[in-house]
Formats: structure tokens, C-alpha cells, sequence
């Protein structure tokens, strides 16, 4: 039953300003988050457009004195006097990325669609191990890795750059909750009619699970475009990825320090492109956090 709450002129008043105080807070709070978050990428564009002696005197300005916008070809060309190729990190990077998130996109929907509909004996036992794992930190098994694949003697190559990352128990847990959102009903009435598992899974829950597979591909790739201290343990030069090349190069002359205007122009030009996919997928991203956080 419905009870209509009546306020008086006086509480209707107090009621508005408490209401306008929590969401001025709310405001204050979000817009000093969003400065610790996009300050350092200003500041990494700014440094990238100012001159190195400009970088050199003891106090710099919020804002460059003087716009080098040829620090970006300057990254490159100086790149290449090094021996290495600026554009082919990218290309590395591109394609362990690929093959990650393609090997992390397969074993996580197929497991997530197994620990979500299928019955089998010790499936929570197992689920719960795999979870368990998630409170291990993730460099400890850097030790491991590194000692298999050195004894499989593929050391330098691109395989030991995809192998140890073509699943992840996060996107597995991740998944499966969006799955488990999906009606059982529909699983039992596509078995009636003689549809096997896997036709299900390909025609009905991927198409349903869009959202959160497209934030997995997008996570898991910039995950691949940040990686640094496992691609740093086992390439070289040749595999580097975008960001072993970064710290390796732009160093001057003597090796003692960095150049730190080329530096950051190759940091801008690596980081934009992922912020470009990321503006425009944002809305994927946020609708699938929010579907898999609704309990199934």
C-alpha cells in the first residue's frame, strides 16, 4: 500500500539543500579523480612537445615555452639510428596482442560455458581451486614460466610471448556470471531439440554475452600493449614490444640517462591509439562490467 509523504515548506527546503550538498561533494570528489587521472597524460604530452633544454632547467612551466611538434619524427628517426625499428614494436606488439586475446577469447568462453551450464562431477571443487589462484600474485609464476620456457628452448620468440597468457581466471569468473544471467530454461528447451553444446554456445550466449566478450578483447589486448617485465625476460631486440623498446633506446649518448623529449613522444604516439579505442568502445565496456555484476 502506498503512503503519500507529505513535507512541510521547511523540511521541503532542508531536503534540497542536503540534496544539493551531496551531489556538489559527489561532483568535487569525481572531478579531483578525473585530475590525478588526466594530469599525467598532459604532462606526458607536454614534455613530449618541449625542447630537451627547456627539460634541462630547474623549473618548467605548466605548459611548454616553445612547441617542438618534430620531437615525434625526431623519436622515430632517432630510432632507427639505434638500429631498431620504431614501427615494427608496433607491429610486435600488434600481433602478440592479437594472438593472446584470440587463445584468451577461446579457452575463457569455452570454460566459462562449461563451469556455467554443463554438469560434471567437481565442478565447484574446480572452480573454486581456479579461484584460488587469484589471490597468488602474478609474479610469482614469472619464475616458473620463465623456466619452462627456457627449457622448451623457445627463448626469443613469439610463442613464448603468447603461450603464458592465453587464459586468465579473472575473465573466466568474469564471463561465466554473464552466462549464468542467461535463462537455463533456454539451454533445456535448444537440448529437446537435439541442438549440441557447442551450436548453443556459438548461437545463443555469445551473441547474449556481447558486451562483456568485447570488454575481455578489449582488456586483454591493452593488457598485451602494456606488458613489460615478461617480454623484457624473454626477447630482444627483434620481439621487442612497444614499451621494452621505449626504455631501451631513447637513452643519450653516454647510457646514462634518458632523452627524455623523445621518450615521451614515443609514449604519446603509443598511448593514443589505445585511448582512441578505448573512447570509442568505452560504452561496451561500462555495459558489460555492469551485466556481469548483477548476480545470475
Amino acid at each position: 500500500m502506498n503512503q503519500e509523504v507529505i513535507l512541510s515548506e521547511e523540511e521541503l527546503r532542508k531536503f534540497k539543500i542536503k540534496r544539493t550538498i551531496g551531489n556538489i561533494g559527489i561532483y568535487v570528489f569525481l572531478v579531483i579523480v578525473a585530475l590525478f587521472i588526466i594530469i599525467p597524460f598532459y604532462w606526458m604530452l607536454a614534455t613530449a612537445l618541449r625542447s630537451e633544454v627547456e627539460l634541462q632547467q630547474t623549473k618548467i612551466s605548466f605548459f611548454p615555452k616553445e612547441w617542438v611538434f618534430a620531437n615525434f619524427k625526431s623519436a622515430i628517426d632517432y630510432a632507427s639510428n639505434k638500429g631498431a625499428n620504431f614501427f615494427l614494436f608496433y607491429g610486435n606488439t600488434i600481433l602478440v596482442g592479437f594472438l593472446t586475446t584470440l587463445g584468451t577469447l577461446i579457452t575463457t568462453i569455452l570454460a566459462a560455458f562449461a563451469f556455467a551450464r554443463l554438469n560434471f562431477k567437481g565442478k565447484e571443487v574446480i572452480f573454486s581451486i581456479l579461484l584460488a589462484t587469484m589471490m597468488i600474485p602474478g609474479e610469482i609464476f614469472v619464475i616458473s614460466n620463465y623456466a619452462t620456457i627456457s627449457s622448451w628452448g623457445m627463448k626469443n620468440t613469439y610463442a613464448a610471448l603468447v603461450l603464458p597468457f592465453i587464459t586468465s581466471v579473472f575473465y573466466i569468473f568474469f564471463l561465466r556470471q554473464t552466462f549464468r544471467q542467461i535463462p537455463n530454461e533456454l539451454y533445456l528447451a535448444a537440448k529437446v531439440d537435439g541442438t549440441s553444446d557447442f551450436k548453443y554456445l556459438w548461437k545463443v550466449m555469445i551473441p547474449m554475452a556481447k558486451s562483456t566478450i568485447t570488454s575481455i578483447t578489449i582488456l586483454s589486448m591493452m593488457g598485451s600493449w602494456n606488458a613489460y617485465v615478461w617480454p623484457n625476460l624473454v626477447s630482444e631486440k627483434d620481439h621487442y614490444l612497444v614499451s621494452n623498446g621505449l626504455l631501451s633506446i631513447y637513452k643519450d649518448v653516454d647510457g646514462t640517462g634518458q632523452i627524455l623529449s623523445l621518450q615521451m613522444a614515443a609514449a604519446t604516439m603509443i598511448t593514443v591509439p589505445l585511448l582512441i579505442v578505448f573512447l570509442i568502445l568505452r560504452k561496451q565496456i561500462m555495459r558489460g562490467v555492469s551485466r556481469s555484476g548483477i548476480k545470475g
